[in-house]
């Protein structure tokens, strides 16, 4: 698991900075969504006015919550999956595979 980023938590959502070797957001932002339904993400996630992925809330076997991360663009190979989990100075975007 690798750190991709880091988030603080805001009223309105979450701000941070995403990082990859091809990929450098300073300013992302985690956007509240009106769900339509159940499988709807709780957040879409913006650069500026770019959408370039979603998060949905979900919760550890030990009950924890994190925020499952989609992101994707016409530029990436394929789509990236991480968690945005709670650390000891904000939140932490962590890749998986």
């Amino acid at each position: 698991m690798a750190s991709i980023g880091s988030f603080t938590q805001q009223a309105d959502g979450y701000v941070g900075s995403i990082k990859t070797l091809s990929l450098n957001v300073r300013s992302a932002q985690l956007r509240p969504t009106d769900k339509g339904d159940d499988k709807g993400p709780d957040f879409r996630i913006f650069s500026g006015e770019v959408e370039f992925g979603a998060a949905w809330k979900k919760q550890s076997r030990d009950r924890r919550g994190y925020l499952s991360v989609k992101l994707d663009d016409p530029s990436f190979s394929a789509p990236i999956y991480a968690s945005l989990i709670e650390a000891e100075s904000g939140w932490s975007l962590i890749w998986s595979r």
